[in-house]
C-alpha cells in the first residue's frame, strides 16, 4: 500500500474510534436508566458498588407506576397540548414567513427586527407577568395558558421558514399569480410542498418542547388531576424519593422518553435535512 493511503486509513480509524466513544458516551446514560428500571431498589441504591446490570429483571415497575400515578392521563393532557398547538402555529408561522419573504411589505425589515428582538427577553422576566395575566382570566390550573401563546406561532420557527423561503425561486410563484392564483392557493400548492422539509423538521422539534417542557406546566398547572407528563414525573421524584424507590423513578423516565426515541429513530433523515438545510439556505 502506499504511504497515502496508510494514511487515510488510519484517519478514517481515528475519526471511527472518535465517534463510537462519542456515541457509547451518549447512550450510557439512556442504557443504565433502562436497567435502573428493572433492578430491585436495593440493587439499585447499593453504597457499596454500581450495579449496569441487573441480575434478574424486575418488570413489577411498569406495572406499579400506573397504579401509583395517573401516567396515562397525563400523557393524554400532553398530547392535547401538542395538538392544539403545532398544527395553528405552524401554520401562522408558516404565513408569516411567506409574507416576510416573498411579499412587498413596507418596513418589513424593521418589524422582523421588533419580532426577533423579542427573543433576547428572557422567559424569567415574563414568567410574573404572564401568570398574574392568566391568573386574572381564571385559566391557572388549567391547559390554557400552555396552549394559547404556542398558537400565534413561533419566532424562531418563522425564521427558519424566512431563511429557507429565501433559497426558493421567485420564478414558481410569479408564475403562479400570472396563472390567476391567489395567495391562499399559492401556500398551500406550491409553497407548503416546497417548505415541507422545513416544516416537518420544527414540528419535531417543537413537539420534543412541548413533551420535555417543565417549566410552564409547574408554573401554571398546580393540581395533580391536569397535570401534564413532565411535571407528574417531577412529583415522582418527590413522592418516591424519600422511599428510595429509584427503579420507579427511572420507569417513569424510561416511559417519557418512549415516544421522543421512536420519532427520532422514525424521522432521522428530517434530522439530517435540518443541519443541511440550515446550513446551505443559511
Amino acid at each position: 500500500m502506499t504511504k497515502s493511503r496508510i494514511k487515510r486509513i488510519a484517519y478514517r480509524i481515528v475519526v471511527y474510534v472518535v465517534l463510537i466513544t462519542a456515541a457509547l458516551s451518549m447512550l450510557l446514560p439512556y442504557l443504565w436508566m433502562v436497567t435502573t428500571s428493572l433492578m430491585n431498589p436495593f440493587m439499585a441504591t447499593d453504597p457499596t458498588r454500581l450495579h449496569l446490570w441487573p441480575g434478574r429483571f424486575y418488570w413489577e415497575h411498569y406495572q406499579q407506576i400506573f397504579q401509583r400515578i395517573p401516567l396515562i392521563r397525563a400523557t393524554f393532557r400532553t398530547l392535547l397540548v401538542v395538538i392544539a398547538v403545532i398544527p395553528i402555529g405552524t401554520m401562522v408561522s408558516a404565513f408569516a414567513a411567506f409574507s416576510f419573504a416573498k411579499l412587498k411589505l413596507p418596513f418589513r425589515n424593521g418589524f422582523l427586527l421588533i419580532l426577533l428582538s423579542g427573543t433576547m427577553v428572557p422567559f424569567a422576566a415574563l414568567m410574573l407577568p404572564q401568570f398574574r395575566a392568566f391568573n386574572e382570566l381564571g385559566m391557572v390550573n388549567t391547559l390554557w395558558p400552555l396552549i394559547i401563546p404556542g398558537m400565534f406561532g413561533n419566532v424562531m420557527m418563522m425564521f427558519f421558514f424566512i431563511q429557507y423561503l429565501r433559497g426558493t425561486p421567485n420564478a414558481l410563484i410569479e408564475a403562479a399569480k400570472i396563472d390567476g392564483a391567489g395567495y391562499t392557493r399559492i401556500l398551500l400548492t406550491i409553497v407548503f410542498p416546497l417548505m415541507a422539509p422545513a416544516i416537518a423538521v420544527q414540528i419535531i422539534f417543537w413537539f420534543n418542547g412541548i413533551w420535555n417542557d417543565f417549566l410552564g406546566p409547574s408554573i401554571y398547572l398546580q393540581s395533580q388531576d391536569v397535570m401534564t407528563l413532565q411535571p407528574l414525573l417531577a412529583m415522582i421524584n418527590r413522592t418516591f424519593a424519600d422511599g428510595v424507590d429509584l427503579p420507579l423513578i427511572m420507569t417513569g423516565a424510561v416511559l417519557s422518553s418512549i415516544p421522543v426515541l421512536i420519532i427520532f429513530i422514525v424521522f432521522q433523515r428530517f434530522f439530517v435535512q435540518s443541519v443541511a438545510v440550515s446550513g446551505i439556505k443559511g
